[in-house]
């Protein structure tokens, strides 16, 4: 078993700026197949789901054919036709390099696998992780099955796992794994949701979430049930 700590991160809103393109494109999305276009704060509510529960959230059951119909004029829209800028956080790859020295690093997301891979060789971030999870092969959040396999990958324990993420489906999902949940609140849900999912501390940006990490976060094998 590892003697180091795994910090598993969300990807949209928490390492990445993307929460604007997504809720956008989904936006476009319903519009272009005639839906009832969602208000942008229904929309962030949702991210950090998988995509087909976020729909079923936003538009209720759709047909099989349209939800197909959907989850693909959604990827194109999001892939192709917006051209919203999704940068990194800034702060967020200097916080990665940083960490990865001390920790093992993996990401759990709702995005598909095919974007997850995509984002990671845009960014040159593919070598700092030691696994990742998307929602498309495995269980969506908040269910703990994507971060059980993230430990079990790393050879490590619930008790030295931190995850960390802006929306509540991330606390839930920590808090239903074991694991020690830190909520951002500079993505999609506030300071308060988070702390009501379960979030042991909540952290108001990129510098704040680096500087918890490096000075709270024991950096010798031991387990992390104090942090809270």
């Amino acid at each position: 078993m590892s003697q180091k700590h795994l910090i598993i991160f969300d990807w949209d809103g928490t390492l990445m700026d993307s929460v604007g393109r997504i809720v956008s494109s989904m936006q476009a999305t319903a519009k272009a197949l005639e839906l009832p276009v969602p208000l942008a704060t229904d929309v962030q509510h949702i991210i950090g789901l998988s995509l087909a529960p976020a729909i079923e959230q936003l538009f209720g059951g759709l047909a099989e054919p349209q939800l197909r119909q959907f989850i693909r004029r959604y990827s194109d829209e999001y892939v192709t036709f917006n051209q919203t800028p999704t940068p990194l956080f800034n702060g967020i790859e200097v916080m990665l390099d940083s960490l990865r020295k001390h920790h093992l690093l993996a990401v759990a997301t709702g995005k598909a696998r095919r974007g997850l891979n995509r984002v990671l060789a845009e960014t040159s971030l593919h070598t700092h992780f030691v696994a990742t999870r998307t929602a498309d092969e495995t269980a969506g959040k908040p269910d703990p099955l994507m971060l059980q396999q993230l430990i079990n990958e790393a050879q490590t324990s619930a008790a030295r796992t931190i995850m960390v993420g802006d929306s509540i489906y991330d606390m839930e999902m920590a808090k239903n794994a074991g694991v020690t949940a830190i909520g951002v609140s500079y993505g999609v849900h506030s300071h308060a949701q988070l702390l009501a999912a379960g979030a042991s501390t909540v952290v108001d940006s990129p510098a704040a979430l680096h500087h918890y990490l490096e000075t709270v976060l024991p950096q010798s094998p031991e387990d992390l049930s104090h942090v809270s």
